[in-house]
């Protein structure tokens, strides 16, 4: 079995579309093979054709869309990773400074009648 070694997807901003979608489409293989998924059972639970999975698994990079590659990442079960594609961007240390600024010491309750 071919796994793909990390540096297939390092230095991405140096890599064209089609050398990163066809790394991607390497690392989808492994992970389906790893599910014990056939090309045709992604199909069937995607939507997307065998043509398209075949093609995208050997590194073409045509009729792949983010649409098709969601689809299937979620019939793989990887609907985890989906998040980490592009994460929430963190808050800056100045804007939690200001944050922190006018969040209250403490809390004083009114007198109940």
């Amino acid at each position: 079995m071919y796994f793909c070694h990390m540096d297939e997807l390092n230095h991405i901003n140096k890599k064209s579309a089609s050398e990163v979608i066809a790394a991607l489409g390497k690392r989808f293989k492994e992970y389906r093979l790893v599910s014990r998924l056939t090309q045709k059972e992604v199909s069937e639970k995607s939507g997307v054709s065998v043509l398209t999975i075949r093609r995208f698994e050997l590194g073409y990079s045509y009729n792949i869309t983010m649409g098709n590659f969601i689809s299937m990442l979620k019939a793989i079960d990887f609907t985890d990773g989906i998040a980490d594609i592009m994460p929430e961007i963190p808050v800056s240390p100045y804007a939690m400074a200001k944050l922190e600024e006018h969040k209250p010491k403490r809390i004083r309750h009114g007198k109940q009648s």
